[in-house]
């Protein structure tokens, strides 16, 4: 399904779960669209960004995510270290690349600072649970804040992946989900993608319905933000930003936003997605009842 127009319908007229959509991609605009989805959102709040490696130019905006954090009370920036060689394979080094990237504002909780927690994975076929950064259990609500874009093994980074990679820590949870064997990159392909699916939706089932998840549709390289300064240039334009409480509704609209593009600007993104099987997250993500794919899409920007 690409959307080509956009609809607005109000939550209580459709039974499909509501993307919202704006074109203002700001401070403003990210405030502006997560009210659309905070209702349940209360208590001691994780909100789960990318720190980035180091001067990485994709990154989002530091004056976005703070002002997200300074609208919702009681918030906390929450991150992992990572699995691949980088300065943020430890916490110090992940500390350090917080000071080069700006996010000094707040504190940023490394979620697997002091180790890990297992969580249950309901329906798996390849796990029956999931090793996570360990504070992430202190916490009430998840808001799961993502700049979407292309990705070197997922094919591409939405809302599913920033957190089930994300939330996994960085040193048995990430091994888990990326490793075969001896080959530290062993798992790819669909298998990679059912992975990480399962991976997420330990998080989704722990957080209930106390999880929303905003995607940022800007500077989509072909490259994650873990690429850093190598990442490929992006040749499609920006587009704006997608919310909802449905995890598998918002990374399909987002991919549809994507797949709409001109065929100049989608060229590589897609070639990206497809050579590695990157539509089997959303397939598997049906899978395992995490969601259907169908949405009612609400242009917030029309009056």
């Amino acid at each position: 399904m690409v959307v080509t127009a956009f609809n607005v319908a109000s939550v209580e007229e459709t039974a499909k779960p509501v993307v919202y959509f704006t074109r203002d991609i700001s401070p403003e605009g990210l405030v502006k669209i997560y009210d659309k989805i905070s209702k349940n959102i209360d208590g001691k709040v994780a909100i789960k960004f990318h720190t980035g490696e180091p001067h990485g130019p994709n990154i989002l905006p530091v004056p976005m995510v703070k002002a997200l954090w300074e609208h919702i009370p009681n918030s906390t920036l929450v991150e992992t270290n990572v699995f691949y060689n980088s300065p943020r394979q430890t916490t110090q080094g992940h500390r350090e690349t917080l000071k080069t990237n700006g996010w000094t504002f707040s504190k940023v909780d490394i979620l697997d600072e002091d180790g890990a927690v297992m969580l249950p994975i309901k329906g798996g076929k390849h796990f029956k649970e999931m090793s996570m950064g360990g504070h992430i259990v202190n916490y009430d609500s998840l808001v799961v804040l993502t700049h979407f874009k292309g990705h070197a093994m997922g094919g591409y980074g939405g809302s599913m992946k920033n957190i089930a990679i994300g939330i996994a820590d960085g040193k048995i949870g990430k091994k888990m989900i990326h490793q075969k064997g001896d080959a530290q990159w062993g798992y790819t392909g669909a298998r990679f993608q059912e992975n990480m699916a399962e991976s997420a939706k330990a998080t989704v089932d722990h957080f209930g319905d106390k999880i929303v998840f905003i995607n940022v549709l800007r500077r989509m390289s072909v490259d994650c933000d873990c690429a850093g300064t190598s990442a490929a240039e992006p040749k499609a334009h920006d587009i704006g930003i997608l919310a909802s409480t449905n995890i598998v509704a918002v990374d399909q609209a987002s991919l549809d936003q994507v797949y709409a593009l001109p065929e100049a600007e989608l060229h590589d993104l897609q070639e990206r997605i497809e050579s590695r099987e990157g539509l089997r997250q959303i397939s598997y993500m049906k899978e395992l009842g995490m969601g259907t794919g169908e949405y009612t899409l609400v242009d917030i920007d029309k009056k």
